[in-house]
């Protein structure tokens, strides 16, 4: 099934001025938001407690909300999965000591009104772990970003290496740019979610940069552009559909997987839509703007195959008794 045919080619690179002038007006956005709104941390970051209870029957989640407000102003109140399961967040500035330690049994005698209940877990996040979770968060961003950069560089040539991580950037930054504008909780799934869509959106732009350096061996158009725009062509149908599936799939999870795994799928969401994007108008135009050379790389791969092919040479010889 295609969308495009391979027969046309499309003029990306000739836009590419309009859609990078884009990328940077939704940065701009996003970092404005980042350093002024800020992030709606979860309790996995910032600590707090979460309580999980379920109820013999489905209840009102007003009703929920309603008795645990009187006890815990400014609770997170949530169905986890079914009507009749919900979880409670609470800040851990919220609760005193005294009361961690029998807050299952406060909570149940606050619902009881509503039907039977029965407390399912207390988990209790201190803000010393919450902190440590930021650190190994960061930490394995950074991680990935230079296992990207090392693989890319190996696999193709380090323009091709620092094009992916710039868009990869793009990417992360965006995204994070919608969780604080739309006031998406911030928790281990929305981190979960971002390291996803790097390993998504850097399959998306190797299978493009793969495209473009058989394109560049094939063909013997020297111009950069035009190599690029016939690359991403041919390719065109495979990212779409791609996407597509990826996103049907993603957008199910936002509109019936409750509330609890919506941070994720949010995420995800937007950073289907900007990494297929990037993979094409951010990462490609990159090699022109880094000054890669078609004749320069030509030649690094004739000089790896006559390498290869003296060392096939030599090992002949040896087996054969010459050397």
């Amino acid at each position: 099934m295609e969308f495009f045919t391979q027969d046309k080619i499309y003029d990306f690179m000739g836009k590419r001025h309009i859609f990078i002038s884009i990328s940077l007006i939704l940065i701009f956005l996003s970092l404005f938001s980042i350093f002024t709104k800020g992030f709606n941390w979860g309790i996995d970051f910032k600590g707090g407690i979460e309580i999980q209870v379920k109820f013999s029957k489905p209840v009102d989640i007003a009703d929920v909300r309603k008795y645990v407000s009187k006890e815990f102003k400014g609770a997170n109140i949530t169905t986890f999965g079914s009507d009749d399961e919900i979880l409670i967040r609470l800040n851990v500035t919220q609760v005193s000591s005294d009361v961690q330690k029998s807050l299952g049994a406060e909570i149940k005698k606050l619902l009881e009104p509503l039907g039977n209940v029965d407390i399912r877990r207390v988990d209790i996040v201190g803000a010393k772990v919450g902190n440590e979770l930021k650190e190994k968060g960061l930490k394995a961003f950074f991680f990935a970003i230079a296992g990207i950069l090392i693989y890319v560089a190996f696999r193709f040539e380090w323009r091709f290496a620092i094009a992916s991580v710039l868009a990869l950037f793009h990417d992360t930054i965006i995204s994070l740019g919608a969780v604080s504008a739309f006031n998406i909780e911030f928790n281990l799934d929305v981190l979960a979610a971002i390291l996803t869509l790097m390993g998504y959106s850097l399959n998306d732009t190797i299978v493009v940069f793969d495209r473009i350096r058989e394109q560049i061996i094939s063909s013997r158009e020297n111009d950069l552009a035009k190599i690029i725009n016939e690359a991403i062509s041919k390719t065109l149908s495979r990212t779409v559909l791609t996407s597509l599936t990826t996103f049907f799939v993603v957008f199910t999870l936002f509109l019936f997987g409750g509330e609890i795994i919506k941070p994720f799928s949010f995420t995800l969401l937007v950073g289907i839509i900007v990494g297929t994007y990037s993979s094409i108008f951010i990462a490609s135009p990159l090699l022109i703007w880094l000054g890669f050379k078609v004749d320069d790389f030509r030649k690094k791969l004739a000089e790896k195959e006559r390498i290869k092919k003296e060392k096939e040479r030599l090992r002949q010889m040896y087996e054969g008794g010459v050397v």
